[in-house]
């Protein structure tokens, strides 16, 4: 590629002075050349800064602990490349993630495109994850080793009903990203974030069904490593009902009813599981006064379904919203 367009890569840390320096090696051994490397502190107690320190071409910034979301807008600040990347500390690319990424968002003019993963299980192996993600509509072929160019309707369609691309399988146009990683979200920044280049405007995306990174959970990951009752709370509550009043202005009549219904859903689930794990009835009834309050038809149709295993809490782990 003549005259290849600068790549910004922000990594993201807080005491993982052990993991750190594999994600930096993973950028510094990419087949891509024209790279940037800002890793954002985010206020380690660890040894970080001595380990950063012996990495001549890594731009280091430290701040107050603030979360992953302030860390990467913090670097997006100091950032000066075309395309974005964000590169979870914990995680590592192939060598050729950006060489192919790039390729890809330069031939077809793409506001961001992702990559397939392997996604670490509980035995240490590591499974095809976008082979088995349930959100990407069956007519969407998912050949291996190939690229997949979204349609504005396809494209919406999956980001509303759950984010397939986590920040470190990113590669995002920098004049794509109108307001940055949302610091108010609790889990779901770069899912907020992406809602906000695909939902105001027709964006253009694509992804590979090729595995070009791994992904490594860990116990202080903000999804993975995380209670399911917390995550109930934090991602399906809390952020749900921020993410629906923030971009209630860009969806459809259709498009805000599923999302109010998977809302009231999530909110039945969380009073399910918070009178499983804490045998709390006040705690339980909070979930259930809300979930009623929203939508007390849907509120009654589900509370039947759940009452009778129709629905089960096994199944949250991803979203089970189906935008027709």
């Amino acid at each position: 590629m003549n005259n290849p367009p600068l790549v910004s890569v922000i990594i993201p840390t807080y005491n993982r002075v052990k993991i750190v320096g594999n994600a930096i090696k993973s950028v510094l051994n990419q087949t891509y050349s024209n790279i940037e490397i800002i890793v954002v502190d985010d206020g380690s107690t660890d040894e970080t800064k001595a380990l950063i320190d012996n990495f001549t071409m890594v731009k280091y910034i430290a701040k107050p602990n603030g979360g992953q979301a302030s860390a990467r807008n913090l670097g997006l600040k100091h950032a000066n490349g075309k395309y974005i990347a964000s590169l979870d500390s914990d995680d590592l690319w192939e060598t050729s993630f950006l060489t192919k990424m790039v390729g890809a968002l330069e031939k077809h003019d793409l506001d961001f495109a992702f990559a397939n993963w392997g996604q670490q299980n509980n035995n240490g192996d590591y499974s095809d994850f976008l082979s088995e993600y349930v959100y990407l509509p069956a007519h969407i072929p998912k050949k291996k080793d190939s690229w997949v160019y979204l349609s504005y309707k396809d494209l919406r369609k999956i980001y509303l009903a759950a984010c397939p691309s986590p920040s470190s399988s990113l590669l995002i146009r920098a004049s794509a990203i109108k307001r940055g990683w949302n610091e108010n979200m609790n889990i779901a920044d770069d899912w907020y974030l992406l809602l906000d280049i695909v939902l105001p405007k027709e964006a253009k995306v694509a992804f590979t069904t090729e595995k070009l990174w791994k992904k490594h959970v860990v116990s202080d990951n903000v999804f993975d490593g995380r209670d399911k009752l917390e995550v109930l709370k934090l991602l399906y509550v809390e952020d749900m009902s921020a993410m629906l009043k923030g971009f209630k202005s860009v969806l459809n009549d259709k498009e805000i009813e599923a999302l109010e219904k998977k809302y009231v859903l999530d909110l039945i689930l969380t009073a399910k599981e918070v009178w499983s794990k804490e045998k709390s009835i006040k705690n339980a009834f909070y979930y259930i006064f809300k979930a009623c309050s929203k939508h007390p038809i849907y509120f009654l149709q589900i509370i039947f379904k759940v009452a009778f295993g129709k629905i089960k809490n096994k199944n949250l782990k991803k979203t089970d919203i189906i935008l027709e």
